[in-house]
């Protein structure tokens, strides 16, 4: 006689409700998802740029939607470290090291390229192009020279993974100001529009990241871009990391500021390290970009099993003692 739940032989399967569950992966390991779990969506943000002089670019990301995937089942997950800033010191020596570059991070076949390290305080030109921001997801800021480099790179995603380092700029009086970091909703800031010349204040502000609805939080903010004074100005204000991790700028000195190195972007939101701040010995050093993150949301879904048996798997479930009445 059937049961209420119209099976033939069988009990009663009331509705299994799985709620939403929302899962930030913050460092290399195996996700392994929900036992009703057949979908997901999910952000991959990569590793932010070390910062020297110009900030470091965010790490690249991208979002995906209603992705299948299969329950109770592990998926590798690979998360993108963040660069090292580098020292930021002298004047236009060639060849000078920018920060590092962040790492890729990889989920579910899908990549993103870690953000490009911030410019050094190097010579314009091809031999000695030290000042480029590198390129990246997000690029870095560049120092002292009307130049960037480009985001969304060396993949060119569509939509656009990142956005473009700001450039840096000479403002007289042997006063320089570098650019912001590329962010993932906009370019870092340029010397120029930026900030007006000689006003006492850091370098460009980095590019703004992007809200993820899923845990109301922002990521991939560009780092702040530093400055070269070699005249005291005012005491500004050095909160110039973009919104989503970025690191700030070194504090700039004023009449009795010491030089100062950047701040590191924050770890697990992919942003770019800060840039320093440089006037006499000793060097400074850019801050390092924050690791990525890998953000998966299970939706709350109702599954209800069947209420209809072969008599071959009832009998097989009798036997092992896993049948209930």
């Amino acid at each position: 006689m059937a049961n209420s739940n119209g099976g033939i032989v069988g009990v009663d399967n009331p509705a299994k409700v799985q709620p939403e569950v929302v899962t930030s992966v913050n460092s290399s390991s195996t996700f392994t998802t929900q036992p009703y779990t057949t979908s997901i969506d999910y952000m991959i943000v990569a590793g932010g740029g070390g910062a020297s002089g110009g900030g470091g670019g965010a790490g690249g990301l991208r979002t995906f939607t209603s992705q299948p995937v299969s329950a109770a089942t592990g998926y590798p997950v690979v998360v993108g470290a963040g660069g090292t800033g580098a020292n930021l010191s002298g004047t236009g020596l060639p060849n000078r090291s920018g920060g590092g570059d962040g790492g890729t991070t990889t989920f579910l076949s899908n990549s993103v390229d870690g953000g490009g390290g911030g410019g050094n305080f190097g010579s314009a030109g091809p031999a000695n192009s030290s000042g480029l921001g590198r390129l990246g997801g997000s690029s870095g800021g560049s120092t002292a020279y009307p130049m960037t480099g480009t985001g969304n790179n060396p993949t060119p995603y569509s939509p656009p993974q990142g956005n473009d380092g700001g450039e840096g700029g000479y403002a007289g009086n042997s006063y320089y100001l570098h650019g912001g970091g590329g962010g993932h909703s906009a370019n870092g800031g340029n010397m120029v529009t930026d900030r007006p010349p000689l006003a006492g204040s850091a370098g460009s502000e980095g590019g703004a990241g992007t809200l993820y609805p899923a845990t109301g939080l922002y990521y991939a903010g560009g780092g702040g871009g530093g400055s070269y004074l070699s005249v005291s100005k005012q005491n500004p204000t050095a909160n110039n990391g973009g919104i989503g991790g970025g690191g700030d700028a070194g504090g700039t000195p004023g009449p009795a500021g010491p030089p100062s190195a950047g701040g590191a972007g924050t770890a697990n939101t992919g942003g770019g390290g800060g840039g320093a701040v440089w006037t006499s010995a000793p060097a400074q050093t850019g801050g390092n970009g924050g690791s990525g993150v890998v953000v998966i949301k299970e939706p709350q879904g109702e599954y209800v099993g069947s209420g209809i048996w072969d008599m071959n798997s009832v009998y097989d479930s009798v036997k092992q003692g896993n049948w209930s009445n």
